[in-house]
């Protein structure tokens, strides 16, 4: 079978699609991928095609704050927007492919899968799509509407108008016009039963697959980390591709909260959520841009992060209590998710973020401890994807 998997976004939206691939092929099936550029994920081995963008050059230059982005919306929103809808187009019409599997970033795969007369899959990296009583769309409100919650995946679906031209240019590409097109054939959920219950209300094409995990080595843990790691307690800090408000006073507050706990920093600074002011810095702090969270997450005594779904699936598959500092999105979702789970403290916003806080959420986390340690024990029984595959089989 030939599969054409695109997705679009940071390395968090790009990680799931590998693993997806690495098995499909391993399988004997043909696979190539449709990928942004520079996403920092491993994409040795796998058939890539380029997206066009660079979403972490995109996220260095302006941060994701939501006022940036409406001040780039036409040098730099509409133009990645135009490449994320019409290359993958491009790619497919010369690729022929049995069946097209795509994130929601990727507006123009239904209709690319319409042109070729095969189905479409959708990838729900979060629940934002699948309309439900059970809790409100993530990125719009944490608090449960009741009735009202399925009103919140409205405003979602709704925003694909604002490209109506750009899938036009798609729908071009096959010598065809834009029509609306059938919902897809299947649609997966990357994320755990262990974290989120499945609502009663979805379809039974929506499938909750557990996580997209690969198990092998992202990269090599160098020797000076590997040293760090073995020189005793130690909370892990990452805020992946946040970059937003003042990351020195973020920095501060990170180390004064680990200090006052009584354990060394591992500081992952990613694109620049976290600084490394030496005048911040000790022996008791280790920095790097960028970690395997497998080989690490596993040994650290809490992991304080943004609350991005792949950080927090590796987390509390590690058996690893996370201290949640939400800044944009899905990250509140899921934050109040675990909490209401007992999977860890109550979020804090990253605005309201201070070392007392973030010092009351460390002291709590042996208390959260039992109840992930049986999540992390439910996870490993999951195969993510193979079960992933395995429906994009039977629905082709």
């Amino acid at each position: 079978m030939r599969i054409l998997l695109a997705t679009a976004g940071s390395r968090g939206d790009v990680e799931p699609f590998t693993a997806l691939a690495r098995r499909a092929t391993a399988e004997g099936h043909h696979v190539l991928l449709v990928a942004p550029d520079n996403s920092g994920a491993d994409l040795s081995g796998i058939d890539v095609r380029s997206m066009s963008v660079d979403y972490t050059r995109m996220i260095e230059e302006q941060g994701v704050s939501l006022m940036a982005a409406l001040r780039s919306y036409s040098s730099v929103i509409r133009p990645t927007m135009n490449a994320v809808i019409v290359e993958p187009a491009r790619i497919a019409r010369e690729y022929r492919p049995d069946v097209v599997v795509a994130h929601p970033k990727v507006l123009s795969a239904p209709l690319i899968a319409e042109a070729l007369d095969v189905p479409y899959v959708l990838v729900e990296l979060v629940p934002a799509m699948t309309p439900t009583r059970a809790f409100p769309a993530a990125g719009t409100t944490t608090r449960n509407l009741g009735f009202l919650n399925k009103l919140t995946y409205r405003f979602v679906a709704a925003s694909g108008a604002m490209f109506a031209n750009d899938l036009d240019q798609a729908a071009a590409v096959f010598g065809t016009r834009r029509r609306r097109p059938a919902g897809p054939a299947a649609t997966l959920m990357p994320i755990s039963s262990a974290i989120l219950e499945r609502p009663s209300d979805w379809p039974e094409t929506v499938h909750l697959t557990g996580p997209w995990l690969t198990d092998r080595p992202r990269t090599v843990l160098s020797d000076d980390v590997r040293s760090f790691i073995a020189g005793g307690d130690f909370v892990y800090a990452g805020f992946g591709s946040m970059v937003a408000g003042n990351a020195e006073q973020r920095t501060r507050e990170v180390l004064a909260a680990t200090r006052s706990f009584g354990a060394r920093a591992l500081l992952v600074t990613g694109l620049g959520g976290l600084t490394t002011s030496p005048h911040l810095l000790g022996d008791d702090v280790h920095v790097v841009r960028s970690v395997d969270h497998t080989q690490v997450l596993p040994q650290a005594v809490a992991a304080i992060h943004h609350g991005g779904i792949g950080t927090l699936q590796t987390a509390t598959r590690a058996g690893t209590v996370s201290v949640v500092i939400p800044f944009i999105a899905d990250q509140p979702f899921w934050g109040a998710r675990i909490h209401a789970r007992r999977l860890g403290s109550a979020p804090i916003r990253q605005s309201r973020l201070t070392a007392a806080r973030l010092r009351a959420s460390l002291a709590e986390t042996e208390s959260y401890r039992p109840e992930v340690q049986r999540a992390a024990l439910a996870m490993t029984r999951e195969d993510g994807v193979g079960t992933a595959l395995a429906v994009i089989v039977t629905t082709s």
